[in-house]
C-alpha cells in the first residue's frame, strides 16, 4: 500500500511543488516534481529529490538533550523546558541574553510565525541572525530607497528582454531574493524569446556558462562597475525616468567621479565593455538589473545594491512589467510605518549599528568575550550553525564556550549546538506544516500553496509550540501564545480603514477562522486578510482553498504597484539617502588602492545549502566537495602541485586544489559551510571538508548594514611544507 502527497519543498528560496509516494510506514519512497504546481511545472533539483533521505537521516536528534560535563543525556520535554527556565532564571539582566537565528527560518512556518514573539518576550536587543552574513545590504538599501526593508524589485523574468545579472549563481542557488522555480529554464526561455543575459562574476559559473555574455570582474568592486554604468546614462543622456524621484541631481554628481576609464582599472573590467553595458541597459525594450550574495557580502555591498536599483529606476525599468518589480504575497498585511531608519541603537563593545532590529553577527564574539554591563552570557540559537558560517568561526567557537548558558532548537549536534547546555530538536519535515511567508514576498509571479503536515507528531511537540513555549518561558506568562496573537491582529485590522473588517466584532472573526493548529489558524487568519483574501475584499482566499487546491494558485503575472509598496516620508523614491551619499566618499577613498595580489570568494553547490545537507549520501560528491579553485596560471606561478596552503590576516587551511581558467587569475574560491571534522554526522564527517570561516575576518564589514565581508578577502598561497615568516 502506498499514498500519493504534494508538497512544497523546503530546502531553498524555489519553492518547487512536489510529489511524495509513501509506504504504509510513511517512508518516502520518492519524490519527482509536481507536474500540477503552476510556478514550478515539475521543476525538482537534486535537493528536492533528497527530500525523503534528509528528512529520514537517522543522525537527527529525535529527543532533547541535555549536556552533563561532555556527556550527552536524553530527556523529556518537560525536564528539558525547566532546565531552559532554570537557566534563564539565573539572568539578571536581559541585555545579557542573546539569540542567533539561522537561515532555515525563512523555511519554516515556525520561524517565520514565532521568532518574532520569542524576540520580544526575551526583552533584549541582542539579536543576530544570518541575514547579516548574507542579504542585509538588500534591505538596507530598499529600506532606504523605498521606505520598507522588504520593498525588494524583483527581475520580471517571464517578460524581460535583457538581463545583467551581478554576483548570483541561480543555475546551483536556484535564486536568492528572487523566488523563481525552474531559474535555468526561465534564463533558457529569455534567449529563446530573442533576450539577452550578461552574468558579471569573477568566476564563470554555470549561470555565466548559459549567458549571452560572461564579463569578469574583481571581487569586491561590483559597486565601481554600477558606478560606471551610471556615469555613462548621465554622460549620454540616456537616462529615461518614469517615477518622481528624490536626489537625482545628487546621484548624477556622485556618479562623477567614477568614469568608465577609471573604474576599468580598478574592476578589470574594460571602460567600452562598461559603456557598452549601459547602453544596452538603455536601450533594451525592457530590463532588469539583479544583484545577489557575491555583491552582498562585499565591503561595499549596500552602496551595490542602491546601485542597482538606481539603475532600474533610471533606465525606466523599476516597476514596468519585463523590468524589476514588486511582488504581491498572499499574506502581505500591515498598516503604514514610519520611514524606514537604520541605528536605534548600537552594540556594545565595537558601536556598530542595529539594522532591521538585528545586530551585526560579525559582532557576536565580542559581546560574549568582553566583560561589563550586558556582556553576553545566555544564548539561544534557532536553527543555525554560525561557528561555521559566521566570519572568523573559529574565534566564534571558542566564545560559545565561555556562555553561561545555551540553548538550540536544531535536529543535529553540530559545530555550534556541541556547545548548547539543552538541544530541543524540531519534528521532521513531513510532520510540519508548510507556507512560505518570507519567500513568496520576492516571488517572480505571485502564487500560494500551503502544505499540511502529512505525518502525525507521535508525542512530540511542533517547532511551533517548542517556540512558543520558550517565549512563554521568556515572558513569565501562560496561556496560549497564537491566540495572543490572533485576539491582536484582529484588533488592530479592525481598527484599521480599508481592512475590510473595519468595525466588525473581532470574536466573531475569530470564530471564522478555520484550522487544526494555531499556525494553521494564524495562517487563515493572514491570508483572510491579505491582498487576495475573502475579508480583503478583493478575492476569495483562505486557508480552505489552498487546503482545497493542493497543487497551489496561481495569483497571476507581477503588476506596477509602486504606489502600494512605498513609504518614504516624502512619498518618492529617495534616489540619494544620506547615509549612502556619505559612505560614497569611503568608496571613492578606495577608487586608487592596488588590489590585493590574490583573493578569496566563495561558491554554492547546486546539492548543498549551507551546511544543512552534508549528511545525505546522494548529495555529497561529485562537484560537490570542499576544494580550492584556482586559475592554471596561478598554480603554475606559485609553483603549487595537489594541495597549498591558504592565510589570511585570521588563519590558514591546507586544501586541496582545483584548478580551472574558469576562476579569474588572482582569486580563489572555496565554498562555505564545510568543516565537520568530528562531527556526529556520520555522512559529513566523511567528507569533512574544510570551514572558509577559519579565514574571514570579522572586524572588516559593510559599514552601512554591518552585513559580514565573504568575498574579496585577502589571502596568500604557498605550497605545502613551506614555512612563511609572520
Amino acid at each position: 500500500m502506498t499514498s500519493t502527497v504534494h508538497r512544497t519543498c523546503p530546502l531553498c528560496e524555489a519553492v518547487c511543488g512536489l510529489t511524495l509516494t509513501l509506504d504504509e510506514g510513511g517512508h518516502v519512497t520518492s519524490v519527482r516534481g509536481d507536474k500540477d504546481d503552476p510556478f514550478s511545472k515539475g521543476f525538482i533539483c537534486p535537493k528536492g529529490a533528497s527530500l525523503g533521505r534528509l528528512d529520514e537521516d537517522p543522525d537527527r536528534l529525535r529527543k532533547p538533550l541535555i549536556r552533563e560535563g561532555d556527556l550527552w543525556r536524553e530527556v523529556g520535554w518537560e525536564e528539558a523546558f525547566a532546565a531552559v527556565k532554570a537557566g534563564l532564571d539565573q539572568v539578571a539582566d536581559r541585555r545579557s541574553v542573546a539569540i542567533y537565528l539561522g537561515n532555515p527560518n525563512a523555511h519554516s512556518m515556525a520561524g517565520s510565525l514565532y521568532g518574532a514573539p520569542l524576540i520580544k518576550a526575551l526583552g533584549t536587543r541582542n539579536v543576530y541572525s544570518a541575514s547579516t552574513a548574507d542579504q542585509m545590504p538588500k534591505h538596507v538599501a530598499s529600506g532606504l530607497m523605498f521606505g520598507h526593508p522588504l520593498a525588494i524589485p524583483v527581475p520580471d523574468l517571464d517578460r524581460t528582454d535583457y538581463l545583467l545579472m551581478l554576483g548570483a549563481n541561480p543555475l546551483e542557488s536556484n535564486g536568492s531574493l528572487c523566488t523563481a522555480p525552474n531559474f535555468p529554464g526561465r534564463l533558457k526561455a529569455l534567449r529563446a524569446r530573442g533576450g539577452r543575459l550578461v552574468v558579471v562574476d569573477p568566476r564563470r559559473t554555470r549561470t555565466a556558462a548559459l549567458a549571452d555574455e560572461h564579463v569578469f570582474v574583481r571581487p569586491g568592486t561590483d559597486a565601481y562597475l554600477l558606478f560606471g554604468i551610471v556615469h555613462t546614462l548621465f554622460a549620454e543622456e540616456l537616462v529615461g525616468l518614469t517615477h518622481q524621484v528624490n536626489g537625482l541631481a545628487e546621484v548624477r554628481e556622485a556618479a562623477k567621479h567614477f568614469p568608465p576609464e577609471v573604474v576599468a582599472t580598478r574592476t578589470g573590467v574594460p571602460a567600452e565593455v562598461i559603456v557598452r553595458l549601459a547602453r544596452e541597459l538603455a536601450g533594451a525594450p525592457t530590463a532588469a538589473v539583479y544583484a545577489r550574495i557575491g555583491t552582498c557580502t562585499a565591503e561595499f555591498g549596500t552602496l551595490a545594491q542602491w546601485l542597482v536599483d538606481v539603475l532600474n529606476v533610471l533606465t525606466g525599468n523599476l516597476d514596468r512589467p519585463g523590468g524589476a518589480m514588486f511582488a504581491k504575497s498572499a499574506t502581505e498585511f500591515s498598516a503604514r510605518r514610519r520611514s524606514y531608519q537604520v541605528g536605534r541603537w548600537k552594540s556594545r563593545v565595537r558601536g556598530l549599528p542595529e539594522s532591521n532590529g538585528e545586530l551585526p553577527v560579525a559582532t557576536l564574539a565580542d559581546e560574549i568575550e568582553t566583560p561589563g554591563e550586558g556582556q553576553v552570557t545566555f544564548l539561544i540559537t534557532v536553527a543555525g550553525n554560525p561557528v561555521l558560517s559566521a566570519p572568523h568561526g573559529a574565534r566564534l567557537d571558542a566564545a560559545f564556550g565561555r556562555l553561561g548558558f545555551m540553548v538550540s532548537v536544531d535536529p543535529y549536534l553540530n559545530e555550534t549546538t556541541k556547545h548548547a547546555n539543552v538541544i530541543l530538536p524540531p519534528p521532521r519535515m513531513l510532520q510540519s506544516g508548510h507556507y512560505d511567508f518570507a519567500l513568496l514576498g520576492f516571488a517572480v509571479r505571485n502564487y500560494a500553496r500551503y502544505s499540511p503536515p502529512l505525518l502525525p507528531l507521535d508525542g512530540q511537540p511542533s517547532e511551533a509550540q517548542i517556540l512558543a513555549r520558550l517565549a512563554m518561558i521568556a515572558s513569565g506568562l501562560e496561556g496560549d501564545l497564537d491566540e495572543f496573537v490572533i485576539g491582536e491582529m484582529l484588533r488592530k485590522a479592525a481598527e484599521t480603514p480599508g481592512s475590510g473588517i473595519e468595525g466588525r466584532d473581532v470574536a466573531e472573526l475569530r470564530a471564522e477562522l478555520e484550522g487544526e493548529t494555531g499556525s494553521e489558524r494564524r495562517l487563515d487568519l493572514m491570508l483572510r486578510l491579505g491582498p487576495y483574501g475573502e475579508w480583503a475584499g478583493k478575492g476569495d482566499l483562505s486557508l480552505r482553498k489552498l487546503l482545497d487546491n493542493p497543487h497551489g494558485l496561481d495569483l497571476g503575472p507581477l503588476e506596477p504597484r509602486l504606489g502600494e509598496v512605498l513609504n518614504t516620508a516624502s512619498g518618492l523614491i529617495e534616489l540619494a539617502p544620506p547615509p549612502i551619499i556619505e559612505d560614497v566618499e569611503r568608496l571613492r577613498g578606495k577608487l586608487d588602492e592596488d588590489p590585493p595580489e590574490i583573493v578569496l570568494i566563495g561558491r554554492r553547490h547546486l546539492r548543498s545549502n549551507n551546511s544543512w545537507l552534508h549528511n545525505v549520501g546522494p548529495l555529497v560528491g561529485g562537484s560537490n566537495t570542499c576544494t580550492l579553485q584556482i586559475n592554471p596560471a596561478d598554480v603554475a606561478r606559485l609553483g603549487l602541485d595537489g594541495e597549498a596552503v591558504i592565510r589570511s590576516a585570521k588563519g590558514q587551511l591546507t586544501v586541496p586544489l582545483e584548478p580551472t581558467d574558469t576562476i579569474m587569475p588572482g582569486v580563489v574560491s572555496l565554498p562555505h559551510g564545510w568543516g565537520h571534522a568530528g562531527s556526529s554526522q556520520s555522512v559529513a564527517a566523511e567528507h569533512a571538508g574544510v570551514s572558509v570561516n577559519t579565514l574571514t575576518d570579522e572586524s572588516t564589514i559593510d559599514v552601512l548594514s554591518g552585513n559580514a565581508v565573504f568575498n574579496g578577502v585577502p589571502v596568500t598561497i604557498s605550497p605545502t611544507g613551506v614555512i612563511i615568516a609572520q
